[in-house]
């Protein structure tokens, strides 16, 4: 399975599991973009995130860990 930048709640499920001891709340947009680029099965382009895209991927976590 491969996610793209739209499978946000898979990307968090996997950001949280790759960093768990990292707080989704305090992440900068830069940090968080390239942690979803190194996720192994992330397959997407860069120019296909913005920061709605972003903000969606740190709610999904937040609340993934809450």
């Amino acid at each position: 399975m491969s996610l793209k930048w739209t499978d946000t709640l898979d990307i968090a499920i996997e950001l949280d599991e790759a960093h768990p001891d990292a707080d989704p709340r305090t992440l900068n947009f830069v940090d968080l973009m390239n942690w979803v680029m190194a996720l192994p099965e992330f397959d997407d382009l860069r120019e296909h995130c913005g920061e709605k895209i972003l903000e969606a991927i740190q709610a999904a976590w937040i609340e993934e860990r809450d």
